[in-house]
């Protein structure tokens, strides 16, 4: 139980004194004009109050990933622990900052866009491309991860292909009308949802008098039951995404960096969201380790039903709830996907519109943009789910390294702070490269081997950094020298 106070603790803590940090190092200025005071367009850019945009940005990013991509993590044992809040405080809530901040400061510019100015024409091209990509396939998992758990609550009456379609139908709703009409409506009513859930499930958890394992040095170890398969680095760091750091956040952020009205705001809606979601992460990993009296039967469990994550949350919000009780907490965890569903195909359209200069105020435009995305989400839907799962979490975690590099040079061209971003850069660098190389889903190669490269690679990026910077600096020298 120590290690799951001491952790939240550490996250209140973190918001507190580390966000205070980066705020002071991008130079919030609440006196600066946002994008929604400045492009107030009536459907995407349009100010919205500081506690709605906090409960949007908070229910964008938190997918399925703190509550499925957490109990898988948890099969690693308390380690995850570990992960989560260092990952949320020094990695994940920095990113999604500095993402939301720097579509304020470029006029609520999409993230390929950003990176586009920071790493170049080339990368900006491969990046829109790519981001819409996982745009899509974010929103494919996420209609079948919530149509999975209705199906359960209505086994005898409504089928998995009903709820696939009453999802699908909301999700086109959302993306095409204004933000205020739907998500801002009724994104509060699955606010309630969560919260319950996250609250009603550590407080029965305490209640019932379940132990959740401590973080020692002694069982600072693989709890894996398939340990050589699945090594901690980086197989852990690549489960646990959403919960500690995620790509697919940043591309949630500049839709709310459209609608802050003040840049002051930043702290709390970007760093204080990914904190939120590190505490929701955290409980369900505890949850899981405790809920079936140790890491080892939760392994059990998990193996038994093939790594259905959802099966294990059913299971512990029913039984820790009764079923009434269990049904509001399943809910719960079902509005965390759709509520990341929907702009997920939201930001694909804007992103999209963005690379074609589309102004999206006439409904025909924005309906010439979506319909092909939803048709290609739809059919991504019909691919096993256990497939679209893995290939999202590598490409989501890809994405955040790419990002982070692109605020790592934004803060030295600033001549700001950079190790904030570079050491998180590095680090991810090296997890995105071992796991392609090492998971059956990539090459298969050996663990060294993987490893290794993945340390080359981050050396090599660290290297083009340090001599971009050089490079730049000397151009810099020279020009003031000329003129």
């Amino acid at each position: 139980m120590i290690t799951f106070f001491v952790s939240i603790v550490a996250l209140v803590l973190g918001y507190v004194f580390y966000g205070k940090l980066m705020e002071k190092i991008f130079g919030a200025d609440e006196n600066r004009e946002t994008p929604a005071m400045s492009m107030n367009d009536g459907v995407d850019y349009m100010p919205l109050p500081k506690w709605k945009t906090f409960l949007i940005q908070f229910l964008n990013i938190a997918g399925l990933g703190p509550i499925f991509g957490a109990v898988a993590g948890a099969m690693w044992g308390p380690v995850a622990f570990l992960w989560i809040v260092l990952g949320s405080i020094f990695a994940g809530a920095v990113h999604d900052y500095f993402s939301g901040m720097l579509s304020v400061k470029h006029k609520g510019l999409s993230i390929p866009e950003i990176v586009g100015i920071y790493l170049g024409v080339g990368t900006k091209q491969f990046m829109r491309g790519f981001t819409v990509v996982l745009m899509v396939i974010v929103g494919a998992v996420f209609i079948m991860g919530p149509a999975k758990i209705l199906e359960s609550l209505t086994p005898e009456t409504l089928t998995m292909n009903f709820w696939v379609w009453v999802v699908f139908i909301y999700y086109v709703l959302a993306t095409m009308l204004p933000i205020d009409k739907i998500i801002g409506k009724i994104y509060p009513v699955f606010g309630f949802a969560l919260l319950f859930m996250a609250v009603g499930l550590t407080v029965a958890l305490f209640v019932e008098g379940y132990r959740i394992p401590e973080l020692t040095l002694s069982n600072l170890t693989n709890f894996h039951n398939q340990p050589e398969k699945f090594p901690i680095f980086p197989m852990m760091f690549i489960t646990i995404a959403c919960g500690a750091i995620s790509g697919f956040h940043s591309t949630q952020a500049p839709l709310m960096a459209r609608c802050i009205t003040n840049e002051k705001q930043g702290r709390g809606v970007f760093y204080g969201a990914m904190i939120t979601e590190g505490i929701v992460a955290l409980i369900w990993a505890a949850i899981g380790m405790a809920f079936y009296n140790g890491v080892g039967p939760l392994n059990d469990v998990m193996v038994a039903n093939k790594g259905n994550a959802a099966f294990v949350v059913n299971e512990i919000s029913n039984s820790l709830l009764g079923k009434v009780g269990g049904a509001l907490a399943l809910l719960g965890v079902v509005a965390a996907p759709i509520t990341s569903g929907d702009t997920a195909f939201r930001s694909a359209r804007l992103i999209v519109a963005d690379f074609l200069s589309y102004k999206q105020g006439p409904i025909k435009n924005r309906l010439l943009i979506s319909v092909p995305l939803f048709a290609v989400g739809y059919g991504l839907t019909l691919v096993d789910f256990a497939v679209i799962w893995r290939y999202f979490a590598w490409s989501n975690q890809t994405l955040a390294m790419v990002v982070l590099w692109a605020i790592t040079v934004y803060l030295a061209q600033e001549k700001k702070f950079y190790w904030i971003t570079l050491i998180p850069a590095l680090f991810m660098t090296v997890v995105i490269t071992s796991y392609l190389l090492f998971a059956p889903e990539g090459f298969g190669l050996s663990y060294m081997v993987s490893l290794s490269a993945g340390l080359v690679v981050a050396l090599g990026m660290a290297v083009w950094f340090f001599f971009y910077m050089d490079r730049r600096n000397n151009l810099i020298a020279s020009e003031i020298v000329t003129s």
